[in-house]
């Protein structure tokens, strides 16, 4: 009642200084609850532990939708159109069958007994000097991390993806990549085409010519003549619609495809970034999180064969292409491992809780640049054509804001 009979106050001073005065109690009301809470929670943890339990934000990311697969469809629920998590479903592949041994294996020691000097004639143990050397020698154990990690796993080669995308999912060991780097058609991009070399190692930009006269090569053609001097890999930098900015990245594996067509946006030069640092030559490592599906297992193969297998650690540089809601941002930097100053304080988990087994270690780091967001368009089967294109995914076609491709 108090607030609809402030609005009956004709003078608008009068009328916002009761605004004002309701607004400051309401604040007061809701401070003195929590302190009151506060005060109840110090003596009682368990107050504190069951609130934080219920007051779970609903994000998208939580609430994401997955196709159902039907265990019969066997490697027909890989398919590239198909949201389906491939770790859960080799973790449920796995635990079936270990299962089922377990249960074999209690049926068995009810029937036989088992007999103990068999079990000393056939141990591998050796004697008691070689059970010493293996102590010995053995690692320090480290209590595991408590941050939930999100990394890739790329042993998981689906039979399906494997036998349509041999390249990428067989490669040759030990295969150097070699990658070919230009720009679209009458593109004013060539700073940012020459930072990209600096990005993919055994990288070369060569331009593509603008003049109103010359023979405009297609991109068949361009990757021809990449897979005769023995390129891996082709990247074309598209540029924006009258503006100089880039719009799109295409990337194609030599010589037949597939060819994947990414979306650019927030491009941002090293330059341009604070506090940032020079890249040198060393090759980088990679980390690949997020990725989980069909689709995302491919995208995450392509970008891992664009970098050399064995990375130089003694660089200390670091390219992340981190996926969230299908959004995969690219980022570069240098790390350094220090001690915790006195001024800092203990790294928190997610539950508030101080981390076990990072005490007194920091990480710093320095980003190189350049720093871009990409989004996965279209896959080709081959090399892209004027028109007739065959496709292997295209995106545009989801309907459920809670259900992503990667």
């Amino acid at each position: 009642m108090a607030g609809s009979s402030s609005l009956r106050i004709g003078n608008k001073i009068k009328r916002s200084e009761q605004h004002v005065k309701r607004k400051k109690e309401k604040e007061s009301t809701k401070r003195d609850e929590r302190l009151k809470r506060r005060r109840h929670e110090d003596k009682n943890p368990d107050l504190r532990a069951a609130r934080q339990s219920r007051n779970i934000p609903a994000t998208i990311d939580s609430k994401r939708v997955w196709d159902e697969v039907d265990p019969e469809e066997g490697e027909e629920g890989a398919a590239l159109g198909r949201s389906v998590d491939i770790l859960r479903a080799k973790r449920r592949k796995v635990e079936e069958p270990e299962a089922a041994e377990d249960v074999n294996g209690e049926e068995a020691q009810d029937e036989e007994p088992i007999d103990d000097k068999d079990d000393d004639l056939d141990s591998i143990l050796g004697s008691d000097s070689e059970d010493d050397a293996a102590t010995k020698f053995a690692p320090p154990v480290r209590e595991p991390s408590e941050a939930p990690s999100i990394a890739t796993d790329l042993a998981l080669t689906p039979e399906s993806l494997s036998t349509r995308f041999p390249a990428l999912f067989d490669p040759p060991p030990d295969q150097q990549p070699k990658v070919l780097i230009t720009t679209s058609l009458n593109s004013a991009l060539h700073n940012e085409a020459q930072m990209l070399t600096t990005l993919f190692p055994h990288s070369t930009y060569i331009k593509r010519s603008a003049h109103a006269h010359a023979y405009k090569y297609s991109i068949r053609e361009i990757a021809k003549y990449a897979h005769g001097r023995e390129y891996t890999h082709l990247v074309i930098l598209n540029q924006a619609l009258h503006v100089k900015e880039p719009s799109g990245l295409d990337i194609v594996l030599l010589p037949g495809g597939p060819m994947f067509h990414f979306s650019i946006s927030h491009f941002v030069a090293g330059k341009k970034l604070p506090g940032h640092g020079n890249p040198t030559n060393h090759y980088p490592e990679l980390i690949l999180n997020g990725f989980k599906t069909p689709l995302g297992l491919l995208t995450a193969h392509l970008f891992k064969s664009l970098f050399p297998p064995h990375p130089e650690i003694q660089g200390r540089q670091v390219v992340t292409l981190h996926n969230q809601r299908d959004y995969i941002f690219l980022r570069r930097h240098r790390y350094v491992f220090r001690d915790k100053r006195a001024t800092e304080k203990q790294i928190q988990g997610t539950d508030g809780k101080p981390m076990k087994g990072v005490e007194e270690v920091r990480a710093g780091l320095q980003e190189l640049g350049p720093r871009f967001t990409m989004k996965l368009r279209r896959v080709d089967r081959g090399v892209q054509r004027k028109s007739g294109q065959e496709w292997e995914w295209k995106g545009g076609d989801e309907k459920v804001r809670t259900r992503f491709s990667l």
